[in-house]
């Protein structure tokens, strides 16, 4: 709650009765802020007062909610749609209001955000802001280290602008153990040749990965977001498994949020 609220209304959205039930409730003397028993149900209640009702404090609604999804295939990043199962089907909040902030193609796997705070969600989002997404790429053919510069540098997509430049880093066996992402990976039939790579990236355009990669030749078999951000996908999340967020990781997300200049300003 960021803004003061009448008390029986207060009462009323957490479950305490209808507006009138509360009202004579109030009148009765049932109701305390901050130790003080209130009988005006118009009362203002603030952002910092502790409310008791019949003796029991009442837990405030947080403003905003926060969950962290890891997203299986076959489910598309929207709030709705008529022919396939959407990412909010797994979110086991009824709260209204909540969205996937960005979007993973319907076969993508990973990290998705599920929040009801849209100025957070166009932070994250804005090309300004640069926050940085790092998937984990399994494509047809060797990437070569001349594939990995051109990446790395910017690459035309066919729009009017390259990409901005990527960060790359080609994988092994044994690399995959270390970043910790075996566990999040889809195992399949494989093609003869194939490459496993970690691809960092700082915009959001449509299909961007799958496009950068076949710029160069070298098409996506899979993908998986493995982390947006300061989040990262938790190894112990199973697939279609959501948590909500810590106080810590909604700070460092928000902040994330913000340009260098508001940074600073902050500090």
């Amino acid at each position: 709650m960021s803004k003061t609220v009448r008390l029986d209304k207060f009462l009323a959205d957490a479950g305490k009765g209808t507006r009138s039930e509360v009202k004579k409730y109030i009148q009765k003397g049932l109701a305390e802020i901050n130790g003080q028993t209130v009988k005006k149900p118009e009362q203002k209640v603030g952002p910092e007062d502790r409310v008791l009702f019949k003796g029991e404090e009442i837990a405030r609604e947080p403003e905003h909610v926060y969950y962290l999804l890891h997203k299986p295939a076959g489910y598309v990043s929207a709030t709705e749609d008529k022919r396939d199962r959407t990412v909010m089907e797994l979110i086991p909040s009824a709260r209204k209001g909540l969205f996937p902030a960005g979007r993973l193609d319907k076969d993508t796997e990973g990290l998705l955000l599920i929040t009801d705070d849209g100025a957070l969600a166009h932070e994250l989002l804005s090309p300004a802001r640069h926050v940085e997404k790092t998937y984990f790429v399994r494509t047809e053919g060797q990437v070569t280290e001349e594939d990995k510069e051109r990446l790395e540098q910017g690459i035309d997509i066919g729009e009017k602008r390259q990409t901005l430049p990527a960060k790359v880093k080609l994988l092994e066996k044994e690399d995959i153990s270390e970043e910790g992402v075996m566990r999040h990976v889809r195992p399949e039939t494989l093609p003869e040749v194939y490459t496993e790579l970690l691809l960092t990236i700082s915009e959001g355009k449509f299909h961007q990965v799958k496009r950068m990669m076949e710029a160069v030749g070298k098409p996506v078999i899979y993908l998986k977001r493995i982390s947006m951000g300061p989040l990262t996908l938790p190894e112990d999340l199973k697939k279609g498994e959501c948590r909500l967020l810590t106080e810590e990781e909604i700070r460092k997300l928000k902040d994330a949020g913000r340009t260098s200049d508001e940074k600073s300003e902050k500090c």
